[in-house]
């Protein structure tokens, strides 16, 4: 039996997408406003753990892999026009929306909430800090769940053009 790593990429990139998608849909529609109704420093104390356990070898390979895949995938199928222009558009936004959007908009707000001694701010410093994060962080990670969303349905669309 030949291996076919056309489609195994294929499939890789289109799960690795949809998988970040989904994570990225159910922060944005579950996770950011349901602690968003918290206090301020079970707020803070909240992102801060979440944030420190998401940062593992399984989320990265997912949640980045797709930056590699998706350029790949749309490299393999270079001879079908309508599938490389779909595949290499979702491959782009992708890079841009969720790598870039995460270097140098989520990531830098990450930090400074990682670096804060929550148990050390005062009320009114801790109301800062969370003025300072969570609409930034919000807004950056919206364009991350835009982007993944279509960047998974331009993948969709791509594999109806194959042949």
């Amino acid at each position: 039996m030949e291996i076919n790593y056309k489609i195994i990429v294929l499939i890789l990139s289109v799960l690795f997408t949809g998988l970040t998608a989904g994570l990225c849909f159910t922060w944005s529609n579950a996770v950011t406003p349901g602690i968003g109704r918290l206090d301020d420093i079970s707020y803070l104390k909240s992102f801060q753990a979440m944030n420190r356990a998401i940062i593992n070898a399984q989320f990265m390979l997912v949640f980045m892999g797709p930056i590699i895949l998706l350029f790949f995938n749309a490299y393999l199928f270079k001879n079908n026009d309508t599938g490389f222009c779909l595949f290499l558009i979702a491959a782009i936004l992708f890079l841009i929306g969720i790598g870039l959007v995460t270097v140098f908009g989520n990531v830098p707000l990450n930090e400074i909430l990682d670096k804060s001694n929550l148990e050390s701010l005062s009320k009114l410093e801790l109301q800062t800090l969370r003025s300072k994060f969570e609409q930034p962080w919000n807004r950056w990670h919206m364009v991350r769940t835009l982007s993944s969303l279509t960047s998974f349905l331009l993948l969709i669309c791509g594999i109806l053009y194959l042949k």
